[in-house]
């Protein structure tokens, strides 16, 4: 009833730039937080950076100052620009969204996960 489709995975040299996008559709009726999480090999899964509703925005310490995560409410689409990639950033990235159906069932949705590779 929900979907999450990922974009903009890729391979970037250190120092570079991605920006991945989400876009959920389906019953939606509300969408609250949205977020960004990545499993590196070898690696449990970790939070990137999740974004309310209403703006307010939440990082990782890995990647302050360098990832940045937006929304746009219209077209239920979160955003992930990531600048300045390490390649420690290499990892499976997943979007996430907490979402509402017109059914009122709220649960939490997962993408399908798109690869991020940073190498020169």
């Amino acid at each position: 009833q929900v979907q999450l489709v990922e974009s903009g995975g890729g391979l970037a040299q250190p120092g570079g730039s991605l920006r991945l996008s989400c876009a959920a559709s389906g019953r939606i009726n509300i969408i609250n937080v949205m977020g960004w999480y990545r499993v590196a090999p070898g690696k449990q899964r970790e939070l990137v950076a999740t974004i309310t509703s209403g703006g307010p925005t939440n990082y990782a310490d890995s990647v302050k100052g360098r990832f940045t995560i937006s929304r746009d409410n219209a077209k239920n689409t979160v955003y992930l620009q990531m600048n300045g990639l390490k390649p420690e950033d290499t990892a499976e990235y997943y979007c996430s969204a907490e979402i509402v159906t017109t059914t009122w069932a709220r649960n939490v949705y997962w993408g399908q996960g798109t690869q991020v590779t940073v190498s020169s």
